[in-house]
C-alpha cells in the first residue's frame, strides 16, 4: 500500500541523503525523528554500564542474605534485569526474592539476543516496575510485541517505553497496548495509535499519570478517548506528529501539557480546570502553509502559558475568560497575532 504519512516524509529526506545501507538509514532516522525528545525519558531507572563493587569481607559471613527480604527486594529492584536474574542463582531464598521483586527491563541490556526479552517476561510472574522496548531491530520485533504485551497487561507493568525502530515508521500498535490497565507512564515512539472506535467503554488507563508521544500518528478521536479513559492523567507532552490535527483538551485531572514541534491546525483547551501549565512551540512544516490557533477557554489554574512560533504571521493565540494570574508568560515571536479578553502586557513591565 501507499506510505503513511510518517513515512513518506522520512523517504523525502533519506532520498536527498542517499544512505549507503539499512544502519545508515536507520542513523539518518534517528537523526530526523530525535533531534531532542521531550515526550520520551532519558533511560531506565538502572544501567547496565554502573560498576557494581563491594568492600572485601572480614570473614565468611553472608551478611546480605540475612537482610529483611523487603530490602532485598528493594537491592534487586534497582539491579540491571541480568545481574537481577544472577541472583535467582545465590539459593532458594534469592530465587523467592527475584519473583517477588518488580523488575526494571530493559531491552537494550539483553541484545543481540531479544528471545531473552521472551524468557525474563515468562519467568517472572510481575509486576515489572519499568519495561523499556526501545532499542530491538530484528526482524520478528513486532510479532513478539504483541505477545510481551498482553504478557504485561497480565502481568502489571507501572512504566513502559516502546520505540520503533524499524520500516514503516507508522506501523500500528498492537491493540493489546490498550489493555495495560496498570500503567502509571506510558511513552510512544514513532508508532501508528491502535484504532479506538467502537472500543469497550471498561477500556481504561485509570492509573496513567504521564503519557509522552513522540512521532505517534494519532487523530483526534484517539486523543480525546486518551483524555477520556485516563481520569487521574496529569502530563500530556506531544510531539512531532505529521497529520494536520486539532487538538480538544476535556480533563479534570490535566496539569501540564506540551505540544511541541506538531502540525496542528487548532488547540482547543475547552475545559481544564486544573490545568496550570501550557507549552505551544510551532514546526517547520515541509510544505510551509500550516496554520495554527490556540484557543485557551475554561483554565481558572493556568498560570504558566509558553507560546513559541517560528512564522508569527500564521498563528493565532486567543485567551477567552481565562485570567493569568501572574507572570510566567512566555510568548516569544515578532508579532503574533493575539485575540485575548486581558491585557497581557501588564506581565511583561
Amino acid at each position: 500500500g501507499s506510505a503513511g504519512p510518517i513515512t513518506a516524509v522520512a523517504n523525502e529526506f533519506l532520498r536527498e541523503q542517499t544512505p549507503h545501507n539499512e544502519n545508515e538509514s536507520e542513523e539518518q532516522l534517528h537523526r530526523l525523528f530525535n533531534p531532542a525528545s521531550y515526550a520520551l525519558p532519558v533511560g531506565p531507572p538502572v544501567s547496565a554500564a554502573a560498576s557494581l563493587s563491594a568492600l572485601p569481607p572480614d570473614d565468611d559471613v553472608d551478611r546480605v542474605s540475612r537482610l529483611p527480604d523487603a530490602l532485598l527486594c528493594d537491592v534487586v529492584s534497582r539491579l540491571p534485569v541480568k545481574d537481577a536474574a544472577r541472583t535467582a542463582a545465590l539459593s532458594h531464598r534469592w530465587r523467592g526474592v527475584w519473583r517477588s521483586t518488580p523488575l526494571v527491563l530493559h531491552d537494550a541490556d539483553l541484545l543481540p539476543d531479544t528471545s531473552a526479552v521472551s524468557r525474563v517476561l515468562d519467568a517472572h510472574p510481575g509486576p515489572f516496575r519499568c519495561v523499556h522496548l526501545t532499542s530491538t531491530r530484528s526482524q520478528g520485533f513486532r510479532g513478539m510485541l504483541v505477545r510481551w504485551l498482553r504478557l504485561l497487561a497480565a502481568k502489571g507493568v507501572q512504566e513502559l517505553v516502546l520505540i520503533n525502530c524499524r520500516w514503516p515508521l507508522d506501523y500500528v500498535l498492537p491493540a493489546s497496548l490498550l489493555g495495560l490497565t496498570t500503567l502509571t507512564r506510558l511513552y510512544l515512539g514513532m508508532w501508528k495509535f491502535p484504532d479506538t472506535v467502537g472500543l469497550p467503554r471498561a477500556t481504561c488507563f485509570r492509573n496513567l499519570r504521564d503519557l509522552g508521544l513522540h512521532n505517534v500518528l494519532a487523530e483526534r478521536s484517539d486523543l480525546d478517548f486518551i483524555l477520556d479513559r485516563s481520569p487521574v492523567l496529569e502530563t500530556l507532552c506531544v510531539q512531532g506528529n505529521v497529520l494536520k490535527l486539532r487538538i480538544r483538551l476535556v480533563s479534570q485531572s490535566l496539569r501540564c501539557v506540551k505540544i511541541i514541534g506538531c502540525f496542528i491546525e487548532e488547540i482547543f483547551v475547552l475545559d481544564a480546570p486544573n490545568l496550570e501549565r501550557f507549552i505551544y512551540s510551532d514546526a517547520w512544516h515541509p510544505v510551509g502553509n500550516c496554520t495554527t490557533t490556540v484557543k485557551i477557554g475554561h483554565a481558572p489554574k493556568l498560570h504558566l502559558l509558553g507560546y513559541l512560533v517560528l512564522d508569527p504571521t500564521k498563528h493565532v493565540l486567543d485567551v477567552g475568560n481565562t485570567i493569568i494570574k501572574v507572570s510566567h508568560i512566555s510568548i516569544n515571536s515578532f508579532n503574533p497575532t493575539l485575540h485575548s479578553s486581558v491585557n497581557l502586557t501588564s506581565f511583561f513591565s
